[in-house]
């Protein structure tokens, strides 16, 4: 028996630890998009698209061009600041002005893009077929400018090159939205056809160098066949691993933030993920094979988004972008219950307080459930004793004491899964609710009430983690049991090592487990005064 009771409690620690490792983050390519009535032929079949991940070799022109100094741009909008570079036309960094490194009011804001590969800034431009390379200084007339509310300004960058072809880029901002439009028109002015891809390169810390929680799931994300894909460094360090089904959007991501590049029309063939030769990560996003004439051009239309991953902002970019908030097995569960919480928010005002809604309202849904499974627990401890009697009358005669435990179990009306079977249901509903507090940035730094400032966050005095503690102790007092005395005890030892384990965990994710078990401790109370009236 006490044997069983050491299983108990070692399942029941292996769970919650099964779970956080277990939960993390595990259409159609055809063209290049051509500019109206700009007559230039796409290779039809996506197979053919942008074989080759490295450039050609980089002409002394372009190693000219690179040694040229580099031209910043500023770009500022109401959610964020921008900085572009003539290098490889490509984003340097991107400062977020609603969100901070840390909860305080001096702390720096969440810069996203800085961290990249030295020599390969976001979204510089490489090619297949013709000598375009990432390190290409690209004229631009621009100076640093603002979007004003409500507007859309442009960014253009050129590059001429000695060998017969030019290439614009242009940027568009628009006032109020994190996503970017990116035009990239590739002219012919040679004599021959040119034939070819365009490729924008990303790259990503290998190891991100600041040791915090944002980075828990820091990778490689995409979505590809119509399902998302996450890579890890060491998932490429041997060698390149390449998509090229259906992909919607390709980029690198953290707990709260995502830095993506989406597909127009198919603009995206093929993803090629690498280790490169700094150890940085690189993504390598190719867009279908084009053939274009000369005197004609042809322009890749895609759109990026550098930005928080919150499930309303990311759903308004489309292309299934919202898919990059991973909430694992249970996730048509678990977004609901995020757009729950952002409800009652929107009412309340404190994402602490939506949460303790949230609990009171589920457990109010499942309270004939567990109504149901406690009346079995207490009509099963009941009839304990004369359980104790029939494995005695019948320890030598196992069909025998079946069949009388059966017969006892019809006489008392009490059925020995029906305190399992309640609780069953209820498992991916907390664990979905786990994985959105887990996981929502609207959470990050969210304060709730005195000394709980940041809801994403453990509470710095352990308070909390305490209280919960306590009342699980209390709810496993009075919680019915069939164990005997030893085994109960050792079960009591479940609150202990809970609280630990606690004490790291979010605080937004402590609160519902402590209103949960305050509810369910009301909840016993009034089942034990029904069954013993």
């Amino acid at each position: 028996m006490e044997k069983r009771a050491f299983i108990a409690v070692g399942l029941s620690i292996a769970v919650f630890y099964l779970f956080s490792m277990l939960y993390g983050p595990d259409k159609k390519a055809t063209q290049a998009v051509p500019q109206p009535g700009t007559p230039v032929a796409v290779s039809a079949s996506p197979a053919t698209a942008a074989s080759a991940v490295a450039s050609t070799p980089v002409s002394p022109e372009q190693s000219a061009a690179s040694a040229t100094p580099q031209k910043d741009v500023t770009v500022d909008t109401e959610l964020y600041t921008a900085v572009f570079s003539s290098r490889g036309a490509s984003l340097k960094s991107l400062v977020l002005k609603n969100y901070r490194e840390a909860k305080t009011p001096t702390a720096k804001n969440v810069m996203l893009g800085a961290d990249a590969d030295p020599n390969i800034s976001s979204y510089a431009s490489r090619a297949t077929g013709f000598n375009l390379s990432d390190s290409c200084q690209y004229s631009t007339d621009a100076v640093s400018f603002s979007v004003a509310k409500g507007g859309t300004r442009q960014l253009a960058f050129t590059y001429v090159s000695g060998q017969g072809f030019t290439v614009r880029k242009t940027y568009t901002f628009t006032s109020g939205a994190y996503g970017i439009k990116l035009d990239s028109e590739v002219f012919n002015n040679s004599a021959a056809p040119l034939v070819g891809a365009l490729q924008q390169v990303m790259t990503y810390p290998a190891e991100p160098k600041v040791k915090d929680n944002r980075f828990d799931t820091a990778g490689a994300y995409l979505f590809s066949d119509d399902k998302i894909h996450s890579d890890k460094i060491k998932d490429v360090a041997a060698a390149t691993k390449r998509y090229d089904k259906g992909i919607l959007w390709s980029g690198f991501a953290d707990k709260y933030f995502l830095n993506a590049i989406m597909a127009e029309n198919g603009s995206i063939a093929a993803v090629d993920l690498k280790k490169n030769g700094a150890g940085f990560f690189e993504s390598i996003v190719s867009s279908p094979q084009f053939t274009i004439n000369p005197g004609q051009s042809t322009v890749v239309s895609q759109r990026i988004f550098v930005g928080p991953k919150d499930i309303d902002i990311l759903k308004a970019q489309g292309n299934s972008l919202v898919q990059s908030l991973d909430l694992g097995w249970f996730t048509v569960i678990a977004k609901p219950l995020l757009y729950t919480l952002k409800f009652f928010y929107s009412y309340v005002g404190n994402y602490g307080i939506a949460i303790i809604i949230i609990t009171i309202i589920l457990k109010g849904l499942f309270f004939p459930l567990t109504h149901k499974s406690y009346k079995s627990m207490k009509g099963m401890q009941k009839i304990q004793p004369e359980m104790a009697k029939l494995r005695e009358k019948y320890k030598d005669d196992r069909d025998a004491m079946n069949k009388a435990v059966m017969e006892l179990y019809r006489v008392h009306k009490v059925n020995p899964m029906g305190g399992c079977l309640p609780m069953v249901v209820q498992i991916p509903v907390f664990f979905a609710l786990y994985k959105s507090l887990m996981f929502s940035i609207e959470l990050r730094h969210a304060p709730f009430f005195l000394w709980v400032t940041d809801l994403a966050d453990k509470d710095p005095y352990y308070v909390t983690p305490v209280i919960m503690g306590i009342t699980m102790f209390f709810q496993q007092k009075m919680t019915p049991s069939q164990m005997d005395p030893m085994q109960q005890k050792m079960m009591l030892a479940l609150p202990v090592v809970f609280t630990f384990m606690f004490l790291s965990f979010p605080s937004g994710l402590v609160l519902y487990w402590l209103v949960n078990n305050i509810l369910t401790i009301s909840q016993q109370m009034y089942i034990n005064k029904l069954v013993t009236d």
